[in-house]
């Protein structure tokens, strides 16, 4: 006579490796929630962006600078177009020598927009010892 009422179950468990894969995928459709950001990673982060902008944008001037220089050679040395080249050459060296004022105008204006919070976060995490 058969039983009916007979359940049959196999379990194995994953091997470690099986274990690692699955928690990888896991995570990545677990529905994240924003940490709240501590004061010393948000200062960080604040002084990343200060430094970080200007540095980005004094980078673009710098490069442009030398493509525009390079083109003012291309033309006076290989094509003969001395007058041309020699312009774009001066335009080019002009960015160049501009890249690093630019540098701290956007620095000092980066830093001046970021003080007042750089600042209170940084007396915050010397317990009001700011100097």
């Amino acid at each position: 006579m058969q039983d009916n009422n007979k359940f049959d179950f196999t379990y194995s468990a994953p091997t470690e490796r099986e274990r690692r894969e699955i928690e990888s995928i896991r995570r990545q459709y677990v529905a994240r929630e924003p940490s709240p950001m501590g004061a010393s990673e948000r200062i960080r982060e604040l002084h990343g962006r200060v430094v970080g902008v200007a540095t980005s944008v004094s980078l673009v001037f710098g490069i442009i600078g030398i493509l525009v220089f390079g083109f003012g050679m291309a033309l006076a040395l290989e094509w003969a177009k001395y007058v041309w080249g020699v312009a774009f050459g001066a335009v080019g060296a002009v960015l160049m020598l501009l890249a690093y004022p630019v540098y701290l105008r956007v620095l000092n204006k980066m830093k001046k927009k970021h003080s007042e919070e750089i600042l209170r976060l940084s007396d915050t995490l010397l317990g009001g010892r700011g100097e």
